[in-house]
């Protein structure tokens, strides 16, 4: 399929968008234009708007006012599947595919090919082969997804839009769960899909990403369009300023010098799945230690077996002179090493829980007494935890009705209220707004000017960069070296993650 240029006009325009729910107001006059083979970013805080936009254009929702036009037609689909009929899909950030179905029997759900109504399988297989071929996927369509990496998952829900012969994808943050080269094949699929005609909306936090893939940057603000900007490469302290409609000096702060006591050390490390092997580090007082690595390296096994949630082959952690059990999560909690893990949702909060009941759930032990636990203690300690860390929500608020930044900063609360020595933060950052990052990492940089050990794992070399002092480098589950400021650099990193 092969998008068919115009010169009149663009393929997608959307006029004076609002959209209201009962009287509350998220959408105001959003104006915006997409051209042929065109990629425009658009960003924002959480609850900037970005979905609510996006889930209209792809059908999810109506508008309560406005115009849309595609191709110069009128456009107002009534569901998901009129605009998926018109070649409008949203790829969500979340991968929503059957993992026990083949490739092929994903990408055709909902609309297999049949025959004389028997379902024309080797036209599905071969349709399918067409679309993986054209994405550089180099997987037999009869291959179940859950044996698929993440990223290759990502692409098969793309040629599952290909196959609709979609003309505009709406892509949320599609490298979320990415590392650098899943990234860079992603992105290189898009530079061939435009060159087709097909456009997309690009949702991300990731700057540099933005400056990469981006034609056209939109900025919108409490359901309003702030700004629009001709190139992806437009200056991220501005772009940053109108999406938080506050400047904001620098992203990262200024890192506070290490003290000389090293609190953690880990030595020879390997675990018994063989995830890793043979990994040696030492963390200081006040010094935020960074790992980095291509997905698949071993470092969140690596934190989750220092946090005390895996068995060892070989090795010990040692907190200051005392060595840790292996497999002991509660041996390390209650010495003071506490980890923020990857996934929030499922490993970090409970979403049917209020603010108060999460943040009371790791600090039980100083909440009760007698085994008792009075609802004024957790009360209070709720409003001093979301006070402190500027939690945006009130104790009593179900945890899925905060943004994800606020979820994430529900998480740190509870457990640095536990006054650790040691932090482990896995994708502190992933899926979470500008905002909030800078927020969060504000709040990194002064947990180790109060002395507490910080290891961040990032996919993000951004981040990874911008917070370290040191940086070690794993790769097929090894550590390829330790990078000192000022050697910390995109390519020395890239160097030794893909040695």
């Amino acid at each position: 399929m092969n998008a068919i240029k115009t010169t009149q006009g663009p393929l997608f325009r959307a006029s004076n968008i609002g959209k209201s729910f009962n009287s509350v107001r998220v959408l105001e006059d959003i104006s915006l234009d997409i051209g042929y083979g065109e990629v425009v970013a658009l960003l924002g805080e959480n609850g900037a708007g970005k979905s609510t936009f996006s889930s209209i254009v792809a059908g999810a929702l109506t508008p309560s006012k406005g115009t849309m036009f595609l191709a110069g037609e009128s456009y107002a689909p009534n569901g998901p599947g009129a605009a998926m009929a018109s070649g409008i899909n949203m790829i969500h950030q979340e991968i929503h595919l059957l993992p026990d179905l083949s490739v092929a029997e994903n990408v055709f759900l909902g609309h297999l090919p049949t025959r004389d109504g028997i379902i024309d399988r080797k036209k599905m297989f071969r349709e399918t082969e067409k679309q993986l071929r054209r994405l550089g996927l180099d997987i037999s369509p009869d291959t179940p997804v859950r044996q698929l990496k993440i990223a290759a998952q990502q692409l098969v829900e793309i040629a599952r839009a290909l196959t609709l012969n979609s003309r505009l994808l709406i892509l949320d943050e599609p490298t979320a769960a990415l590392g650098k080269e899943e990234t860079d094949l992603l992105f290189k699929q898009i530079t061939e899909l435009k060159k087709e005609g097909v456009s997309f909306i690009y949702i991300s936090h990731r700057m540099d990403e933005i400056a990469r893939i981006a034609d056209k940057v939109v900025v919108m603000r409490d359901g309003h369009l702030i700004a629009r900007h001709d190139s992806g490469s437009a200056d991220v302290g501005v772009l940053v300023s109108q999406m938080v409609g506050r400047p904001i000096d620098r992203l990262f702060p200024e890192l506070p010098p290490p003290r000389d006591a090293v609190v953690l050390s880990v030595e020879h490390l390997s675990d018994k799945a063989g995830r890793f092997h043979d990994v040696s580090f030492s963390v200081k007082a006040g010094e935020i230690f960074g790992i980095a690595g291509i997905v698949g390296a071993g470092r969140t096994e690596l934190v989750q077996a220092i946090a005390g949630l895996s068995a060892l082959s070989q090795g010990k952690v040692m907190l200051g002179d005392r060595q840790l059990p292996a497999k002991n999560v509660l041996a390390a909690i209650h010495a003071g090493i506490v980890l923020i893990p990857e996934d929030r949702k499922s490993e970090g909060v409970v979403l049917s829980q209020t603010i108060a009941e999460n943040l009371a759930y790791c600090n039980l032990d100083s909440l009760s007494s007698y085994g008792i636990m009075a609802n004024h203690r957790v009360a209070a300690f709720a409003r001093e935890r979301i006070s402190a860390l500027g939690i945006k929500g009130v104790a009593g608020q179900m945890l899925d009705k905060l943004s994800g930044g606020n979820q994430q900063k529900v998480v740190i609360a509870k457990w640095i209220a536990r006054n650790p020595k040691v932090i482990i933060l896995d994708e502190p950052t992933r899926g979470i707004d500008m905002g909030a990052r800078a927020a969060i990492y504000e709040l990194i940089i002064d947990l180790s000017k109060t002395g507490v050990s910080v290891i961040v794992v990032s996919s993000d070399l951004e981040e990874v960069i911008g917070l370290s002092h040191r940086v070690m480098v794993m790769a097929r589950g090894c550590s390829q070296g330790i990078l000192h400021r000022p050697q910390i650099a995109p390519d020395s990193i890239m160097t030794l993650a893909t040695a």
